[in-house]
This record gives C-alpha cells, structure tokens and sequence, in this order.
C-alpha cells in the first residue's frame, strides 16, 4: 500500500500542501473546521507524521498575462520579490496567467502567492480556501478583508498638481486612456482635490479613447475655448504619445507646454525632452509582498486585520515641465 503523506491529505481535501501542514501540526493559519477536516481525513487514512516531513517553504507569484501596459512596472517588481524571497530563505515560482482554475492550482504548492495586476476578489478568495496566504499588489473596493501592497497614486496625482501650481499653470489637462486601472483614476482624484482649492484654476479630463486620437481631444478642447499649458499623463506610455503629437503639431516643450508622466520607466530617459515624471517604487513593491507573505506564515501579525502597505514615489525632475509661458500660442494649427 502506497505511504500516505501531506500530498496525499491534500489532494483529498483540495487544500494545499501548507495548509494540511498546520493544521496536522495544530499552529494558526487554518480555520477550526478547516483542521477538523483535514484531521480526519488524516485518520481516515493512518497517516503517520514523518519527521522529514517539513513545510514548504515557496512564495508564489502571479502576473496578470494581459495587462501589457504595466510589462516593465512588473519586471520591477518581480526583481523585488525574488530578492527579498531569497534573503528569508523562500523558493520562488512564477506564472503568468488571469485564469482563476490556473491560478489555483498553482496556489497549491505554495506558502504565500501574491497577485500582480487586475485579478478578481474571487480569485483571491479561492487561494484563501485552500489555507494559503494571499497578498495583492493593486487597488481593491474599501475594507477588502485582504493584504493590499501597492504605490501611492493619489499621493502622487497631488503631489504632480501642486509642482504644476509652483510653476504658474492654471490650465491644466490630465490624460488617460484604458478604463479599468483603478491607479490612473485615483491619479486623477488626486490632482483634482489639489486643484478644486484654487478658482483660477482650469482643470480638464481628457480620456484618450482607442478610436479618437490625443490631437482630435486637443481640437475638442480648443474648440470649448480650453487651452492647456501642461499635461499630466496617466502613465509614461501615454506621455511618450502626448510628447510626440505635440512635437509634431509645432509646440515647443516645455516652452509651450509642459508633459509630465507617471512611472519613471526606461522610455523616460530615451526621449527628447526627457520626462519629467513620477517614480513608481516597483523592487520595493515586490519586496513588501513577500515582507507581507512572510510576515502572515510566521504569525506575526493579526489574522483578523487586512494590511495596507503602501511605498510613495516622488517627482523626478526633467526637461520636460517647466513654468509656464508668458503667452501661449493659441494660434497653433491643429
């Protein structure tokens, strides 16, 4: 008769490997019910605890597979994360997927997983079922009962809207695209709770949809008598757009108006002007994930209590902001 072991528990009940671990061993991280389960199954079965049987000790990370964009953002943090795995003595596996059966197993041999990009409260919540800790970098609705590691993009947002202010803008555009990246429009937030404390200030959104160009928005904005002499950009990629439309138009940056990112990606520095921009911490992102990850499999926190981790960014100053013109040139043809 083949010899039972923790596999086998846990391939019975459909929890992980860590979770039938602790709960044979009677140490936290399991619901009551959860032990009880796994405890008669263990019985059931004449499972003999075998003293090198130990747990495993893997982290697991997930990238959301179609969130392109962010490609770079998660490089970054991946560096972190398999850094700081390796200084507290984790193995790292890595998988690229959005496919929550996937994602699950998966989660099935590993001690922690976090989850990188826009996956679902619900995908989540299936690695929570099989007793393995789960962390996210991302945004999630208020009072989510999990571990949230992320940047500071309201932070941010603001912080962007009062070095425009010092620079004498008043007439100010915030640029975004893709809907769905609850980061960008916190971004937005943040630089219109800045700019609705000042009345000469004109502040406009311009959502850079798929099938309507940046100059198209430009013309539109024109038209409504609204001329902007600085650009917040939801993200680097789409300041790289902005730069180049209005390079092109004849406008002069920053003379004629100023572009500022969100990122500080490697595109940053391979333009002219190069950008001026928000640095995103991404190693240190990764690296709070498996601080988080490890801090839950030690007990050191309270179950009961969701963390939020946040690492703010700040302005790296380039050539591509600067004050604002004497007189802007209207006149440009579009």
């Amino acid at each position: 008769m083949a010899r039972v072991t923790l596999s086998t528990i846990a391939e019975m009940t459909g929890l992980s490997k860590f979770a039938v671990s602790r709960s044979l061993s009677g140490k936290d991280g399991v619901s009551d019910g959860t032990r009880r389960r796994v405890q008669q199954v263990a019985a059931d079965l004449g499972y003999t605890r075998a003293v090198a049987e130990v747990e495993e000790t893997v982290l697991g990370v997930v990238f959301h597979d179609t969130d392109l964009i962010n490609s770079e953002l998660h490089l970054l943090i991946q560096s972190g994360f398999q850094a700081q795995a390796q200084r507290h003595g984790y193995q790292v596996r890595m998988c690229w997927t959005h496919l929550p059966q996937e994602i699950e197993a998966f989660a099935r041999g590993c001690s922690g997983v976090a989850l990188v990009g826009p996956h679902p409260v619900s995908t989540m919540q299936r690695i929570r079922d099989l007793g393995v800790h789960v962390v996210r970098n991302g945004w999630m609705d208020p009072f989510d009962p999990f571990d949230i590691v992320s940047g500071t993009d309201h932070e941010g947002g603001s912080a962007v809207a009062n070095y425009l202010l010092e620079l004498g803008h008043r007439t100010i555009a915030y640029v975004h695209g893709t809907p769905g990246y609850r980061g960008r429009v916190e971004r937005f937030y943040g630089v219109r709770e800045v700019f609705e404390r000042y009345d000469d200030v004109s502040f406009r959104e311009m959502k850079f949809q798929a099938e309507m160009r940046f100059t198209e928005h430009l013309q539109a904005a024109h038209a409504d008598g609204f001329f902007p002499t600085a650009f917040f950009c939801a993200h680097d990629g789409m300041a790289l757009t902005v730069v180049s439309e209005l390079l092109r138009l004849g406008y002069r940056i920053p003379e004629d108006a100023s572009v500022i990112g969100f990122g500080d990606y490697s595109a940053a520095t391979q333009i002219s002007p190069q950008l001026t921009t928000v640095k995103v911490q991404g190693r240190e992102i990764g690296a709070g994930l498996v601080r988080v990850l490890d801090d839950r499999i030690n007990e050191r926190m309270s179950p009961e209590i969701p963390l939020r981790l946040l690492f703010s960014g700040h302005l790296v100053i380039r050539a591509s902001a600067g004050p604002v013109a004497d007189a802007f040139p209207k006149s440009i043809a579009l």
